[in-house]
């Protein structure tokens, strides 16, 4: 018989009721500000104001305490997604630009946040809360400005972007901080300092051990995983490391993010954000929304003072601090202009850290909302700071002392010459590279050892001396890569022919030799007497001094498996972001010929692009073939990826060129072989001839992009321009030749 559910029957949970209102209101808020034009982000915030216990005129969620939860999954899925578009190779591809001006940025932004924090007397815990707060820039709202006034292609995004990717970082690092400080309500510098060393510890095992292992699970399993599999996979693979983060006493979110960026090494990460989008968005819209719903319109009004001075310390402070930052790295007065006032914002980092302050029960009820309300402020007023930094930057330039202006260009141009790193700087960084990541790897198998592995055999008869044996095995490539295995081979051999380096070269050889002894020591130690820890100590080394090749041969085989995995990506896909080479504002863009083209088939000659345009094409990737400096009868041909240098202004003209002649927009790609390097001419032969006459072209394989003479800058000068003895030119192209023709 039919069971008849009636009115009176049915109970619906107060979980599912309040995520029904929460995602009702955000849908109709989200709706409303899209027609407006404005950030997705203020439009949750305002659904979570209206289904919040503040505003009596709308149906009010009735559990608070599972939408924290919804809240925190929401955090710990937008972490996740965050570490997906993160990669530990942009990290280091940035460069010192981007981390200089994050660093300049957020360190001014801490002290002057503490400092505002204690002049309103609001206490130690709040202000040194407020720095961190202030001190992060929004991604998501920066990102999303910049596609919405269509500025991604020019070069200062490139530096924003990089500049991010650091302040991500820190922001993660200061969160450990914070907690460690909270729980102790001490400024330790001991502490923090060991708390530093632990996140040190636990980053590198976790990426060594996740980047060894996930891509190959991944890439075993792929033929078996459809989309929905994928999806389940990789969530499985988050939360198991949000629970590894836990359990060592970091915070959840610190686990989401390092799983993101270790699947983002995978050749599957692109599909895996794509799959994971869907569910990111629907956690982080409540998320959001539970952060709208502690907005108090009289704590707000009672707070009013307060909001505007922060507001103006968030826009002011962060866009002279970010300036100031590209500037001490490099970059000309326009682009630090236009870095610094992009950045001019507090966001989602922001509200996750105030969130840190609430949850460890160390900041006050008033701080949170504050830290909404300004960021809902900035959001609204960053579009405009982005459109302004441009006639800002021109109209500097006109006031500035003139004097200043050329320092500024004149520091700029040589910044961008010191890219070289002394041998013995390369040497020194490959021993020290060696060391700490093996003597984490070492000390992390110990530990792991000793927990899991004795007490499985210690009930043996001979269960430690199995132990030992056992560990040792396990770290005996470790331990041989620490002592014996070469690095930096060709510097050290430069190095060891000048007499003052050879005594340093041969400490730094013991040093790594005495550590391998102390590990292997202190591993016998652990499971031995000390007389039998010696004894096999000297076994041990003989059998390191009888099987070198095999030692050497296993290891290689573990670092080649590692090296695959990390690189996999980019040799089956290249990464889609801007290349910026340029010191001043011309710079490389690459975009692809699409299959239906007016331009294809055509010559370079025929199509005039350089006529047209100012730009020069530096090459012409076309399948497994890269044409570097194509020639004016050069062709291009459907799927060609082609790659030029110009202004932002003539990139935007050349791009909607394209879009006016293909009907596939052009993709914005990566070109890893041509570089633009800087060229002093004195003393050089071809001085009083032609560019063409000089023969640079032919012996470079490059093309002169920039001649800097007498303070002024020629962007992509014609081949009849005479070469002066006092200038300076840029030369873009085969990075093997130009150094070369520098050597000659």
């Amino acid at each position: 018989m039919p069971i008849l559910l009636t009115a009176s029957t049915v109970h619906l949970p107060n979980l599912i009721s309040d995520l029904g209102l929460i995602l009702v209101t955000a849908a109709i808020a989200v709706l409303i500000f899209r027609i407006l034009k404005q950030p997705l982000v203020l439009g949750y915030l305002v659904a979570g104001f209206l289904a919040g216990s503040e505003f009596d005129f709308f149906p009010t969620v009735k559990d608070m305490n599972s939408v924290k939860v919804w809240a925190e999954i929401g955090v710990i899925f937008l972490l996740f997604s965050l570490g997906l578009e993160f990669s530990f190779k942009k990290l280091m591809k940035v460069g010192g630009t981007a981390s200089i001006t994050a660093l300049t940025q957020i360190i001014t932004m801490v002290a002057l946040g503490y400092f505002v924090g204690q002049m309103m007397d609001w206490g130690k815990m709040n202000s040194l809360f407020l720095g961190v707060i202030l001190s992060i820039s929004s991604t998501t709202i920066i990102l999303k400005t910049f596609d919405e006034l269509g500025v991604k292609t020019q070069k200062f995004a490139g530096n924003v972007i990089g500049a991010l990717i650091v302040q991500d970082i820190l922001a993660i690092l200061m969160m450990v901080l914070l907690s460690t400080v909270a729980v102790s309500q001490q400024f330790s510098g001991t502490e923090l300092f060991q708390s530093v060393l632990k996140l040190i510890f636990f980053l590198t095992i976790w990426f060594v051990a996740g980047i060894f292992f996930i891509p190959t699970l991944l890439k075993k399993a792929k033929h078996l995983l459809t989309d929905e599999m994928l999806l389940i996979v990789s969530l499985a693979l988050c939360l198991l490391m949000v629970l590894f983060a836990a359990n060592v006493g970091f915070s959840p979110a610190l686990g989401a993010f390092i799983m993101g960026s270790i699947i983002a090494e995978t050749t599957q990460a692109e599909h895996i954000e794509h799959l994971v989008k869907p569910v990111k968005d629907l956690f982080g819209a409540v998320f959001f929304v539970s952060v709208g719903m502690l907005i108090d319109p009289e704590m707000l009004m009672k707070y009013a003072f307060p909001v505007g001075i922060l507001t103006l310390v968030v826009i002011l402070g962060q866009s002279l601090s970010s300036t100031i930052g590209a500037l001490l790295s490099g970059q000309p007065l326009k682009q630090s202009i236009q870095t610094g006032m992009s950045l001019s914002q507090i966001g989602e980092f922001s509200f996750i850290i105030a969130t840190l302050g609430m949850t460890l029960n160390v900041t006050s009820d008033f701080l949170y909302p504050i830290v909404v309300a300004v960021s809902a402020i900035t959001t609204f007023t960053t579009p405009f700071m982005v459109k302004f930094s441009t006639p800002l930057s021109v109209f500097l330039e006109k006031k500035l002392p003139r004097r200043w202006v050329k320092r500024i260009e004149r520091y700029s141009a040589n910044t961008e010459a010191i890219k070289s790193v002394s041998t013995w700087q390369i040497v020194l960084r490959a021993y020290l590279t060696q060391v700490i990541i093996h003597s984490i790897i070492i000390v992390a198998i110990i530990l792991l050892s000793s927990k899991y592995i004795l007490p499985l055999v210690s009930a043996s008869r001979f269960g430690n001396a199995t132990a030992a044996l056992i560990t040792v095995v396990i770290l005996s490539p470790f331990l041989w890569a620490l002592s014996l295995r070469r690095v930096a081979v060709e510097q050290v051999q430069e190095l060891m022919k000048v007499r003052k380096y050879q005594g340093p070269i041969i400490v730094l050889v013991f040093f790594r030799i005495a550590l391998s002894l102390f590990y292997m020591g202190f591993v016998l130690n652990e499971f031995f007497s000390p007389v039998i820890a010696f004894i096999a100590l000297v076994i041990g080394i003989v059998l390191y001094i009888l099987f070198p090749k095999k030692l050497h041969a296993f290891y290689n085989k573990i670092e080649s498996h590692f090296i695959k995995n990390f690189n996999d990506r980019e040799i089956t896909k290249q990464s889609k972001r801007q290349n910026v080479l340029s010191p001043w504002d011309g710079h490389m863009a690459d975009f692809v010929i699409a299959t239906a083209s007016n331009l294809a088939g055509k010559t370079l000659d025929e199509l005039k692009i350089r006529e047209q345009f100012g730009i020069n094409i530096a090459s012409i990737k076309r399948g497994e073939i890269t044409i570097n400096i194509p020639i004016r009868t050069e062709r291009l041909f459907p799927g060609d990826e082609i790659n030029i240098i110009g202004t932002d202004e003539q990139v935007k003209l050349f791009k909607n060129y394209l879009d006016k002649n293909e009907i596939d927009a052009p993709e914005t790609l990566v070109k890893e072989d041509i570089i633009l390097q800087q060229l002093e001419l004195k003393n050089r032969v071809c001085i009083g001839k032609s560019i063409r006459d000089s023969q640079i072209r032919e012996k470079t394989h490059g093309i002169i992009v920039g001649i800097e003479r007498n303070g002024k800058r020629i962007l992509n000068p014609e081949s009849h321009w005479i070469l002066e003895s006092d200038d300076i030119l840029w030369i873009a192209g085969d990075r093997k030749k130009i150094n070369e023709f520098l050597k000659g």
